[in-house]
């Protein structure tokens, strides 16, 4: 199991490098299923290795001037604030045993692990039916236009990163299309440093509630960053959409597997 965890932390990578979204959302699934880490320690964990692995990967972009420093901003500080108050003051008031149906106990490692599958399947419909937006069709946003709907999305997008453990690029990349109609090199590159910087700072906010295995957290993040640098070259030679929706398709199947595991075979 732990050598299908390994491959899938580079498939994770591969994701983030092709698509700027995506990867993220499967760390928590993997570390959980495949490597047997405590759900809530592996929403944490993910922060880790996903913000690093897209810290190198928006500095790649940098390097490569396919970079919007302005949406960073924007979306970053609200992120960050959400993030706060959700690993300090939401997710501790979560009672461990929710309530019980039958004879089924909801706890809340059961309901994280419910709330991402569903964000999973979310995730891969968009994924699936993703087309590509030509951003000659899209007028970008400015002034108040462009700031208070990065704002809001960022408030969303840091509450799904802190509880957990998401980088929301799958939110984010629409977003920086449609309403700033960047192309999408650029905004999987600014997608992927908004990711660093809210993983991050979620992973730090976290960092004294938990015992990590930082072994498995440091191959875990060389493996993922190898990924990203395989999915970047990837995303040069082949066809975006066609990557996208296939990886979509994935993420549809592990959301359902997630989903039978929790509530029908638990």
């Amino acid at each position: 199991m732990e050598i299908l965890g390994y491959i899938a932390a580079v498939l994770i990578g591969i994701s983030l490098g092709l698509a700027g979204s995506g990867g993220s959302i499967l760390t928590v699934p993997v570390l959980v299923y495949l490597m047997g880490v405590d759900p809530l320690v592996a929403t944490t964990s993910s922060l880790f290795i996903v913000g690093a692995t897209s810290l190198i990967g928006g500095l790649r972009a940098y390097s490569r001037k396919l970079l919007d420093f302005r949406a960073v901003t924007e979306f970053g500080f609200p992120s960050i604030f959400s993030i706060f108050l959700t690993r300090h003051y939401l997710l501790p008031a979560i009672p461990d045993t929710l309530f019980s149906l039958g004879t089924v106990t909801v706890t809340k490692n059961m309901l994280l692990m419910v709330v991402f599958a569903v964000l999973m399947l979310l995730a891969s419909y968009s994924m699936i039916k993703n087309k590509e937006t030509s951003t000659e069709k899209v007028k970008a946003k400015e002034g108040g236009e462009r700031v208070f709907p990065l704002m809001f999305f960022g408030l969303v997008i840091g509450v799904v990163t802190g509880m957990l453990g998401a980088g929301g690029g799958f939110l984010i990349i629409p977003t920086l299309v449609l309403f700033l109609g960047l192309d999408m090199k650029t905004a999987v590159g600014t997608s992927l440093l908004i990711i660093a910087i809210n993983a991050l700072f979620g992973f730090l906010f976290s960092l004294k509630h938990f015992e990590f295995d930082w072994t498995l957290l440091g191959i875990f993040t060389l493996l993922s960053a190898a990924g990203l640098f395989i999915g970047s070259r990837l995303s040069e030679k082949i066809s975006p959409a066609s990557l996208r929706k296939g990886f979509g398709w994935f993420v549809l199947i592990m959301g359902i597997l997630i989903i039978i595991r929790e509530l029908i075979l638990h």
